[in-house]
C-alpha cells in the first residue's frame, strides 16, 4: 500500500510526497519527532500519521500466511519468461543487436546524453516501434510519454510513424497479399493515438504523476512502455536539499521499478548530463549524481564520436558494455548502414 492510499487528510498526504515519502516503508523506521520537524507539524500530527501506518500495515500482513512470502518463483522459471519476452527496437539493427534485442520489459533503462544527441529522438521511436503489430516483430502495446520539458513533437512522432511502416512495408513485395493486409492495418493516426501524453510542469506533478500510474495502466493494459522525458530536468531546478532530493528520486525508482515487473512494461528515463570534478579536472557525467545510477537496470550514454552519434552500454546485468554507431534521421533513429543513410540527417 501506498502513501496515497493512507486514511490522513489531504494537506498531511501532500506534505509527505513532497517530501519524499511515497511508500509505508519510507515511514517505518521514522521518529514522531523527526516527522513533525520534516514536515512542519504538530507532534500530534506526526504521532497519528505513524499510527495510521502501524495499523494498516499490522492489517495488511496479517491476511499472510505465517511463513510464506508471496512471489517466490524458481531461476528456471525466470530463465524461461526472459527467453520468451520480446525487446523494443530502437530503429538502430546495431544499436539493437548490443542490447540483446532492443529495449527489455521488465526493467528500467537510463538513457542519457548531451543536448541535440537525440534523446527525445530515440524517446518518440520507441513509443511508435513499441505498437508495431506481435506478427511484424513487434509487442502490439501503447506507449506512456512523460514530458518534463516540454520537447516532444506530435509532428516529429507523425513523421517516425511513417517511417516505422515504411519500414514494415519494405519487407513485403508490392502489391502481394501481405503488402496490401499490412498497409491497411497499419495507418499513422493509430500510432499516435497509442501514445498516451502526459505534460508536467513541477517535480511535486511529476510525483503524482508516477504515483497515479499504477491506476492509469490497470485501466490501460495494453501499456508496455513508459517513457519520462526527462526524469532530471525539475529535480535540478527547484530541489536546494540534496538528501531530501536523493530520498525522493530513491522512492521514485523503487515505484517505477515495481510497475515495469507488475505490468511487464518497460521503463525508460531520459538523462542530462552535468559537469564533475574527477582527477584534477572536469568532466561530463549523468546529472542527479551517484547514488542515482544504482536506480536503474540499464545505462545507456549517447555520444559524439567525431561527427558520429554512438551510443555505449554503460551498465546492464544481462549483456556486455559495447557501443554501436547511429543517425537520427529524416524518419527517425536508423543505423548507418540502413537505407535512411542518404536521408536528411538532424
Amino acid at each position: 500500500m501506498e502513501i496515497s492510499n493512507l486514511p490522513i487528510s489531504p494537506s498531511i498526504r501532500s506534505k509527505l510526497l513532497s517530501k519524499g515519502y511515497t511508500s509505508l516503508s519510507s515511514l517505518s523506521s521514522i521518529s514522531p519527532s523527526f516527522l513533525a520537524q520534516e514536515l512542519s507539524v504538530k507532534l500530534e500530527e506526526a504521532v497519528e500519521v505513524l499510527r495510521a501506518v502501524s495499523d494498516t500495515t499490522t492489517s495488511k500482513s496479517a491476511h499472510i500466511p505465517y511463513g510464506i512470502i508471496p512471489g517466490a518463483v524458481t531461476a528456471w522459471d525466470m530463465l524461461s519468461e526472459e527467453q520468451m519476452q520480446r525487446h523494443i527496437s530502437t530503429g538502430c539493427e546495431d544499436l539493437d543487436a548490443i542490447l540483446g534485442g532492443g529495449i527489455h520489459c521488465k526493467e528500467v533503462t537510463e538513457v542519457g546524453g548531451v543536448p541535440g544527441i537525440g534523446k527525445t529522438q530515440l524517446g518518440i521511436q520507441l513509443a511508435v516501434n513499441v505498437q508495431i503489430p506481435v506478427e511484424y516483430g513487434g509487442l502490439g502495446g501503447k506507449a506512456v510519454y512523460i514530458d518534463t520539458e516540454g520537447s516532444f513533437m506530435a509532428e516529429r512522432a507523425y513523421q517516425i510513424a511513417e517511417g516505422c511502416i515504411y519500414d514494415i512495408l519494405d519487407k513485403f513485395p508490392s502489391n502481394s497479399r501481405e503488402f496490401l493486409s499490412c498497409k491497411e492495418r497499419l495507418q499513422v493516426n493509430n500510432f499516435l493515438a497509442g501514445i498516451f501524453y502526459f505534460r508536467i510542469c513541477s517535480y511535486t506533478e511529476q510525483i503524482a504523476v508516477i504515483n497515479y500510474l499504477e491506476n492509469f495502466l490497470t485501466e490501460h493494459g495494453d501499456v508496455k512502455l513508459v517513457i519520462i522525458d526527462s526524469v532530471t530536468f525539475h529535480f535540478r531546478q527547484d530541489f536546494d536539499d540534496l538528501a531530501q532530493r536523493t530520498r525522493v528520486l530513491g522512492g521514485l525508482s523503487l515505484r517505477l521499478m515495481k510497475l515495469s515487473k507488475m505490468f511487464n512494461l518497460a521503463v525508460v528515463l531520459l538523462n542530462q548530463v552535468t559537469t564533475k570534478f574527477t582527477d584534477g579536472s572536469f568532466q561530463l557525467t549523468l546529472a542527479l549524481g551517484d547514488s542515482w545510477s544504482h536506480s536503474c537496470t540499464n545505462r545507456i550514454i549517447l555520444h559524439w564520436n567525431g561527427n558520429e552519434r554512438c551510443a555505449y552500454i554503460e551498465k546492464s546485468p544481462s549483456v556486455p558494455s559495447a557501443s554501436a554507431p547511429y543517425l537520427v534521421t529524416g524518419k527517425g533513429i536508423r543505423g548507418i548502414n540502413s537505407n535512411f543513410k542518404r536521408a536528411r540527417i538532424m
